[in-house]
């Protein structure tokens, strides 16, 4: 049986990919990715795409100890979107036929450390987001959310919590607009 993984050597002819020595790669070959960015720095970290993943124009991070980022079989993310997992032993899982719109960010931390009476006050968190979700143009989810299946997020709308499976969020902070709803492409 062939192998059912991507040979680095492949992702990295229309991408642009640095995986530092101690991190893993588990990319299906039956996937289309393509002007993406793949940066994963740090030690024990693992992107895995799984089969019938669309990326296009992505950028893809991973700066930590023991991090995944996991994207989902059949999950389609548009051009401009930003998806990083980063400090330690965080985990960004996007479940399977999700669709991620234009310049949508998905981040498991804040970047850099805020710091109260010498202790830091926001600490990195996974993010999970379920099967078949939508997130629309410009969404944003911030660390720690969640977000159940057959959720959709709205156009230009911060999820900094949980979204319940099959709502409609929209808004800054995104609030329940809609429950008992699927959707379609």
């Amino acid at each position: 049986m062939a192998d059912p993984l991507m040979p680095a050597w492949r992702l990295a002819l229309r991408n642009k990919v640095r995986v530092a020595p101690g991190n893993q790669l588990e990319v299906a070959r039956n996937i289309r990715i393509r002007h993406c960015q793949v940066s994963i720095k740090g030690s024990g970290n693992r992107l895995v795409i799984e089969p019938g993943a669309n990326l296009r124009g992505v950028q893809l991070e991973i700066d930590g100890e023991g991090c995944e980022l996991r994207i989902g079989a059949e999950t389609v993310i548009g051009e401009g979107c930003y998806l990083s997992c980063r400090e330690s032993g965080t985990r960004l899982v996007i479940g399977r036929d999700g669709m991620l719109s234009r310049n949508v960010k998905v981040m498991t931390s804040d970047g850099h450390e805020i710091l109260a009476g010498g202790q830091r006050i926001n600490p990195a968190r996974s993010i999970a987001i379920g099967d078949h979700v939508w997130l629309a143009d410009s969404a944003i989810v911030l660390k720690g959310a969640t977000i159940g299946d057959n959720a959709v997020v709205g156009i230009a709308s911060l999820v900094t919590g949980k979204v319940e499976a099959g709502c409609v969020v929209a808004g800054n902070p995104a609030r329940v607009v809609k429950e008992g709803v699927t959707w379609l492409r």
